[in-house]
């Protein structure tokens, strides 16, 4: 799931299914590279149609016990659950027992601009309506259950961060409100609505909305390398990312959703092609991704440090997913690369030498960083002759040398330079100079 501020968005590998055409095990062998060298783990599919031509797992599902990942391991997909929830909105459109004209008053009046809010504003992110991932409460109570009525509370009393339908900007609040609203339309919980109206349609068999993570059911707990070794990172709850992203599943059941959902298996041409309609880059719970001369339409997912991406072209109905538990990479590098090697583009395998820095260089940078026009403070540490930074209530993370005053967390994009008493921060189209205190 995305948030507005930082945070986290050994080699053992089963099962290819199909390397009879060079593509594959050059894939492989890129994901290998990056697996061997901690810069990830998890899993990847392919789908030519019905049939998933490649599938493999790299790394751990439990890094502890140092259990190996399989084809069948499920992640947290974080906000590809979005594209989920608004299939079963507009099957509720379809249905007649919802409106996209609807407005949010109907459901939750006492939410800040509510009689001007629709439902399909909700599914474009064009509400106003305050990211509770962004709140500091939220943040410092990440882990711990959250009631409907306490979450509906929070929300209601956030000031309105713009007007209603005036732009897009991305909250998790439209969509937890949005499974809300799906419960008090059909009177059955969330996960029952997407269980009978989506999973069971079409036979997924990895998918669903976990309670925590269990590892007797082959579910993938997320880490984080901190130059040494992969560390757990703390579960969020899933009453918190529910219906805006806490679903679990797997590569190949994403594509097979994907293909499920664009064959007409789930709601009818008018209604995905409304799913499909942009409106500032953002459809109804889709994104558009274009690679070359095609185009992709699908969602990106970040949860604790799971990260996935989901993508369909339906005019070749060529699906790819990756799901991923060890985050030390960006996934769009992951994915340029495996696409580029699918379609037989040219292509460089990453060079993953890392830049050496002097411990007393290092050392010059440790202390916290403030800005005016930035809401967190950023500690910078050393360990095992790394820089390390943390932003106030977010998981630690370590840094890689590319310069002795340039840094990087692939993960997260997050390019950081140093200069004497100074830090600039560039993520994202950010671009903010943090002073040393």
């Amino acid at each position: 799931m995305k948030k507005s501020y930082i945070f986290l968005l050994l080699f053992v590998a089963f099962g290819i299914k199909a390397q009879t055409n060079q593509k594959f095990p050059k894939i492989d062998s890129l994901l290998t590279l990056l697996s061997a060298n901690n810069k990830f783990m998890g899993s990847v599919a392919l789908r030519e149609g019905d049939k998933v031509v490649f599938a493999k797992a790299y790394g751990y599902s439990d890094v502890y016990n140092k259990k190996p990942s399989d084809e069948n391991t499920k992640y947290k997909v974080g906000s590809i659950t979005k594209p989920f929830t608004a299939v079963v909105v507009l099957q509720l459109v379809e249905e007649k027992k919802l409106n996209l004209s609807d407005k949010l008053s109907k459901f939750y009046p006492k939410i800040k601009n509510a009689d001007a809010i629709t439902v399909e504003m909700l599914l474009r992110h064009r509400t106003g309506i305050h990211e509770i991932l962004a709140d500091s409460i939220t943040a410092q109570n990440i882990g711990r259950p959250h009631s409907k009525q306490e979450i509906v509370d929070r929300i209601a009393g956030y000031a309105s961060d713009f007007a209603p339908d005036s732009k897009y900007t991305y909250s998790n609040s439209n969509y937890i409100l949005l499974g809300y609203i799906i419960e008090d339309v059909t009177k059955k919980s969330y996960s029952e609505n997407v269980q009978k109206r989506i999973i069971s349609k079409l036979g997924l068999k990895n998918t669903y909305l976990p309670e925590k993570i269990d590892f007797a059911k082959n579910e993938a707990v997320s880490a984080i390398y901190d130059g040494k070794h992969w560390e757990t990172i703390p579960e969020w709850s899933n009453s918190l990312a529910y219906s805006a992203g806490a679903l679990v599943s797997t590569p190949s059941d994403l594509t097979a959703f994907m293909k499920g959902l664009f064959d007409g298996k789930l709601i009818n041409a008018a209604s995905l092609e409304k799913m499909k309609t942009l409106k500032d880059t953002y459809g109804l719970g889709l994104i558009s991704v274009p690679f070359d001369d095609k185009m992709f339409y699908g969602h990106t997912g970040g949860i604790e440090n799971f990260r996935s991406v989901v993508g369909y072209e339906p005019n070749s109905k060529f699906g790819v997913s990756l799901c991923v538990n060890g985050d030390n990479y960006n996934r769009n590098d992951i994915m340029i690369g495996i696409l580029s090697i699918y379609y037989g583009k040219d292509y460089k395998f990453p060079d993953l030498t890392e830049f050496k820095v002097g411990e007393t260089i290092l050392k010059s940078y440790v202390g916290k960083y403030s800005a005016a026009n930035f809401p967190l403070k950023i500690a910078i540490s050393t360990e095992n002759g790394k820089l390390i930074a943390q932003a106030d209530g977010q998981s630690a993370f370590p840094l890689e040398a590319k310069s002795e005053t340039r840094f990087e967390f692939k993960g997260a994009g997050i390019v950081l330079e140093f200069s004497p008493g100074k830090m600039n921060l560039k993520q994202a189209g950010i671009n903010v100079d943090f002073n040393k205190e």
